[in-house]
């Protein structure tokens, strides 16, 4: 098997927080990092204090490389430095603002070369384009560095996403000896159709993806993400649910699935773990109290949602009726003393905390990086808290939210429409996890289900709680990257032999 003597990989979210794909990318870094230490070159966007979040610039790294990009006619500021997470890979931050004057001929350029379609570009597809057309110049600078310093590379350039896609068009056309990745967590389309209130699965068959995105208003960055899909030595995608969709949707199979796996380093040991949990407790009753104007009981069920603000996507509105279907049934159940509390945990859904019933609902409207207003604590910090999380989502590829509540000894409740649930569903062992058949039209049942689950899972006796989180636990050891970097070996692999015969084809 053809193994890569260095890594290029490039996404949006490195370095920057903003959804799955950072979960995705920080976690896999340690697994990365041991198996090619300090070959692994992340490149994102340059947010300058925002970056620095979780960036830390460090000057003495390819200090020889940084004169050479220094003396650039084209002048792309690039900053080096680690990436604050578990494995601290290199990272390399750069501004694109440079290309702004060249971009109708940059786009003039990818509809010559591969068929882009740039003419329909809306939002955040201008910035995206670019980011990722800088991107493909400064790993080429790279490249050519590395081979100048050392011998001849095997290198390989993964792009995440349709916003880095350009990286894959670039490469291929000023330095084909680099092979190319492109992974699609989730395809466009298939997102813009759920979203839009469209039956995505009953009518799977029909669709045809470049009339649905005419149809959406997606024509551009479908367009990008189905040639990138075409054009790369390797295509993947996270989940059998997702590749089929690329089959459908991007006329292309994908050449392997790399599904998500969970770094453990992440979820502290032993009394660690209890200290961490007792402490996510008493600071998720002490902030739900100071919102709801009063005392949140010791033994109040605590749950949460977290994600995007995408309300059918990921199953907000499902949520939102499963827990007025539980307050009823808590109200008729003998036990109307029960508390529940419910933590919305959904960037910018800003609304004020309610009283549905004897379960409460908390809204929590911000990333949570540790410098939020309301905790002041990481996501993860307080994750361990809870005692199980609902994730009812439509539209899901894989479903890290799901992945990291079991890491974290939480049972979680998802859906056959999530990758990670359709995975989990497979699995002989699955107690902690409850996968509900979600469909195009059972919305009333899915809200039934997980209504009904939230009871049971809260009648348990402490012994059988204490068991459900093990399992979740022990659930989420066999997701762990350990197991499933293996799919990248082969991924890479993949890459290497492809752009080898399309070099000798060249010549």
């Amino acid at each position: 098997m053809n193994k890569p003597d260095v890594i290029f990989e490039t996404s949006w979210e490195v370095c920057n927080r903003v959804g799955g794909i950072y979960a995705v990318l920080s976690t896999r870094a340690a697994s990365m990092q041991a198996e090619h230490p300090d070959k692994v070159f992340f490149f994102g966007p340059d947010f300058g204090a925002h970056s620095d979040i979780y960036f830390q610039e460090d000057k003495s790294l390819l200090k020889d490389w940084l004169l050479v990009i220094g003396h650039w006619s084209l002048k792309i500021p690039v900053r080096v430095g680690r990436w604050n997470v578990p494995g601290n890979p290199i990272a390399i931050l750069l501004k694109f603002d440079a290309l702004w004057p060249k971009k109708d001929a940059i786009y003039a350029w990818a509809w010559e070369k591969f068929q882009v379609q740039s003419h329909a570009a809306y939002g955040d597809y201008d910035e995206s384009c670019l980011f990722g057309y800088a991107a493909g110049m400064v790993m080429e600078s790279l490249y050519n560095w590395l081979l100048v310093t050392g011998d001849k590379l095997k290198v390989c350039a993964h792009a995440n996403e349709w916003q880095t896609a350009f990286s894959i068009f670039y490469l291929q056309d000023h330095c084909p000896a680099i092979a190319t990745l492109f992974t699609t967590h989730a395809t466009g389309i298939g997102r813009s159709i759920a979203g839009n209130g469209k039956p995505l699965y009953d009518y799977f068959e029909g669709y045809n993806g470049d009339q649905m995105a005419a149809e959406l208003n997606m024509v551009s960055k479908h367009s990008v993400e189905k040639q990138a899909a075409h054009h790369a030595d390797c295509f993947t995608t996270v989940s059998y649910i997702t590749a089929r969709e690329c089959k459908q949707l991007l006329d292309k199979e994908v050449d392997i699935e790399t599904p998500n796996g969970f770094e453990p380093t992440f979820v502290p040991k032993g009394k660690a773990f209890d200290k961490r949990r007792d402490e996510a407790r008493e600071l998720l009753r002490k902030v739900a109290g100071e919102q709801l104007g009063g005392v949140v009981p010791k033994n109040a069920l605590l749950l949460c949602i977290s994600g995007r603000q995408e309300w059918k996507n990921k199953g907000i509105d499902i949520f939102a009726s499963a827990m007025d279907k539980l307050a009823q049934k808590i109200y008729h159940s003998g036990q109307p003393e029960k508390e529940v509390v419910a933590f919305v945990m959904i960037p910018y859904l800003d609304r004020a905390p309610m009283r549905i019933g004897k379960v409460s609902v908390v809204y929590v409207p911000y990333y949570l990086d540790g410098q939020d207003p309301l905790f002041g604590k990481s996501y993860y910090d307080l994750l361990i808290g809870m005692d199980i999380t609902v994730f009812p989502s439509y539209y899901e590829p894989w479903g890290y939210t799901p992945l990291e509540s079991c890491a974290f000894h939480v049972p979680t409740i998802t859906t056959s429409l999530a990758g990670f649930g359709e995975w989990a569903a497979r699995q002989k062992e699955q107690g902690g996890v409850v996968v509900v058949e979600r469909t195009d039209s059972n919305f009333d049942q899915v809200a039934e289900q997980v209504a009904e689950a939230l009871l049971r899972f809260d009648r348990l006796s402490g012994e059988e709680k204490a068991q459900a989180r093990e399992q979740a636990a022990a659930l989420a050891k066999k997701a762990d990257w350990k197991h499933f970097f293996q799919y990248y070996r082969k991924a890479y692999d993949i890459a290497l032999k492809k752009a080898k015969v399309r070099v000798k084809s060249n010549g």
